[in-house]
This record gives C-alpha cells, structure tokens and sequence, in this order.
C-alpha cells in the first residue's frame, strides 16, 4: 500500500502486550482475529502514536499531534516505515487487510468444518489422550476455589431438582479451570445424553458493539464434529439478515464457544449433538451508554425465533463466560489487595444470586450500575442464555473460583460454574 497524505491510519483492534527489552518497555502487539502471523513490537515512547491512529488524522497530522503530546520528534520517513511496519502485520485498516479477510473467510468457509484452534495446545488433539486429560481433572483440586456464600443456590451433588436447560460454563483455558470444568460438566452428563440440540452462546472477544454473530460451519473436536443445525442458522438468518454474518470469520480463532463444546461432546462421550453456535460482541453500550439491551429489536428478534425454533424439542442452552478479568493484566494501576479481592468475591455472588434467580435484567442492572468496573466477559452470553430461557430457569453453582492473570497473581479472572434447572 502507498502511505501517502490522504491516508488516514487506523489501528485494529490488537493484542497488547507490555515486556522490558534491554531494560527499555516494548509494546508488542499481535492480531487477535488470527489474520495474520506476525508480531509487531513498538518502542514504549512511540505507544502515544498508535493511540493516535484513530482514522481521523492524515498523515502528516499524525506526526504534529505525536510531536506535540510527547516532545518527541518523528521525521516523515520514520514515520512511514512504522505505518509500512504496521500495514505488513495487517494491525491496519487498510486494503491489505481487507483482501487477507476477504481470502480467510473464503476459506473458511470452503471447510468441510471449523478445525479445532486450541488443540494441542489448551488439550491434546488426539481423542483417547484429550479423554484422558478432561477425565483427570475431575480428580484435582481447582486452584484458587472460593466458599460460595450460603444465599446462593448450589447444586449439592445429589439428583438435579427439575430439568437441566442451561448450562454456564467458562471459557478459561483448562490449565487453569479444568477441575471446575469437570464439576459441572459432570453433573450436566445425565440430562445433555437426553438432549436433541444446544444453542451455544460465546463471548466474542472482537466483537463488535451488541453484535450476534451466526456461522454456517459445524464445529470439530477430538471426537469429531458436532453438526451446526443448518435449519435453525437459516432461520435466524431470515430474520436477522446478513448482519448477523458481519463479523463469522471471529468463529475462526475465537476459543469462547470451542472451549465449551469440546466438554459437551466429552459429556455425550463422544456422540453428536446439533448445535446453534452464536458469537456475542461487546455490551459496551449497555453498560456504560443509554441503550438498554431489553430494548434492543435485535436480541428481541434472535429470542423470539430461538424460542419458536426449539419449541417441543429438548433443548440445552449454554453459556460460554467468564465472569470478572481484574488487576495490572487488565489495565487496572495496582496488584489486588485482599480487600479488593474480597469486594470482588461479593460482587460476583451477586451476580451468580441473580443468575440462580434466573434474572437476566437484575444480572445486567448490577453490572451496569458499576459500570462494568470488574470486566465481565461473560456479561452477553450470560444474558442472552438467561433472556432466553425466559424466567423459568434457577441457577444452581457448581464451584467458583479467582484464577491467576499474571505471574505475579496480582490479576484474576473470576470463573463459576452454574446448571440452569426448569
């Protein structure tokens, strides 16, 4: 691509990622939606100027307001190898960028099916091997378990009080959740045998704002595939229109919903199951502007024809979230204090109170309220699961839990595991 004075760069959204090289910080940023390969590493002083590739300076009016925030002089040809440096890695919005998407959704979608992206990484590949790695965390302790406080519905290990209709599940990697992971998805084993669809709802992590992400592609795991329910994906897309595939190529990389259905297809030992694999983008609006999400004609319309699409049918609907994402990793200025961690606690067993209510408008008016100050990731799926279940679901918790973010264990991500009972 040409960088000359017309073009106005835009940054993607990236992987950040601070490190100290030489005793100096690095920025290094890599692709989250997988394009492209390459990892681009940008000195600490110039972090000011990828803040500043918004779309709406050219040029040359990127590098006066550089120089002006920072006192730092940037020559135009430096500044030209840096957006050169940048387009390469496509962290650019730009036409490179757009023919390496137009060409991996293409071939995305010419698959005979989604691959696995974690396999051999977050579980092995093989299927007696990944059998016996899920089957082995059933056995461990989950690192970082906390009490669930006493007013919170739990599930007791004993026979489910009514029939499993949802399930809450991470999507933290197994390393750190496998053992809660365990817990849950084995309690949920006798009732998902029984089960003839699951709408999988995933966090997705470039998602855009109040965005519903559909996708044509079954879904693989070590044990095969499991079959995407074609009729119900083309009814949704009827009513929803190609909006709804705006954003597929995120199915790709995003590990949300993959990171469930790997458990679900253990728990039916290995036995297919159609599934409806719907991405959900950023509830930024909600939380923190004036939209309300029961407003919202989108989601009205994706409940409304879910609920015809699985009248009569035993149906599953699944949850694939996270709950809190706190401390240095995530941009917060200092390493939790046990008070802060304890403020957390309470918080989340608000959440998972209104969750075991099985109250989508009291979950999502407590964390709007703060502002989303904790970072729930798993604040849409959530939602949509609880939306759609309509009030006649009650949560119970299987175990909960604050997982280590950095080396330091200064940051956690807060995880739970809840069955959804009618």
């Amino acid at each position: 691509m040409v960088i000359d004075e017309t073009f106005r760069p835009r940054l993607r959204p990236v992987e950040p990622h601070w490190i100290v090289q030489d005793g100096q910080p690095v920025l290094v940023l890599r692709d989250r939606l997988g394009i492209s390969e390459k990892i681009v590493a940008v000195p600490g002083p110039l972090a000011t100027l990828l803040a500043l590739c918004d779309g709406r300076r050219t040029v040359n009016e990127l590098r006066l307001a550089f120089e002006l925030r920072t006192g730092i002089p940037l020559s135009p040809t430096r500044l030209r190898q840096i957006l050169a440096q940048l387009d390469e890695a496509l962290l650019l919005d730009s036409p490179r960028f757009a023919a390496a998407c137009a060409a991996a959704l293409a071939e995305y979608r010419a698959a005979p099916h989604r691959p696995p992206a974690l396999a051999g990484t977050v579980y092995p590949a093989e299927p007696t091997t990944a059998a016996a790695a899920l089957a082995a965390y059933a056995t461990q302790p989950q690192a970082g378990a906390l009490p669930v406080d006493p007013a919170v519905p739990q599930w007791t290990g004993e026979a489910l009080p009514g029939q499993l209709c949802g399930i809450i599940s991470p999507h933290i990697d197994y390393q750190r959740g496998g053992p809660l992971y365990a817990r849950l998805w084995q309690a949920a084993a006798p009732a998902l045998a029984e089960a003839e669809v699951a709408v999988v709802f995933g966090t997705d992590h470039c998602g855009g704002p109040g965005q519903v992400t559909l996708t044509r592609q079954s879904y693989a795991t070590p044990w095969g595939v499991l079959p995407t329910d074609r009729e119900i994906v083309e009814t949704l897309a009827t009513v929803l229109g190609e909006e709804a595939f705006a954003e597929e190529l995120h199915h790709r990389k995003e590990h949300s919903v993959e990171l469930a259905v790997v458990w679900l297809h253990y728990a039916r030992q290995g036995r297919p199951l159609p599934l409806v694999p719907i991405l959900c983008g950023s509830f930024h609006p909600y939380t923190e502007g004036e939209a309300e999400a029961a407003a919202e004609p989108r989601f009205a319309r994706l409940i409304e024809t879910l609920t015809r699409c699985l009248a009569g049918r035993r149906a599953v609907v699944v949850a694939a979230a996270d709950l809190a994402h706190v401390g240095p990793a995530f941009g917060d200025p200092h390493p939790l204090t046990l008070a802060e961690r304890r403020a957390l606690r309470q918080a989340d067993m608000a959440l998972l109170g209104a969750i075991g209510a099985g109250d989508p408008e009291a979950f999502l008016g407590m964390i709007r309220a703060g502002r989303d100050r904790y970072r729930i990731c798993g604040l849409p799926p959530i939602y949509l699961a609880l939306r759609l279940l309509a009030g006649r679901a009650r949560g119970l918790v299987t175990g909960y839990a604050h997982c280590p973010a950095d080396a330091q264990n200064g940051s956690v991500v807060s995880i739970a595991g809840v069955l959804l009972v009618a």
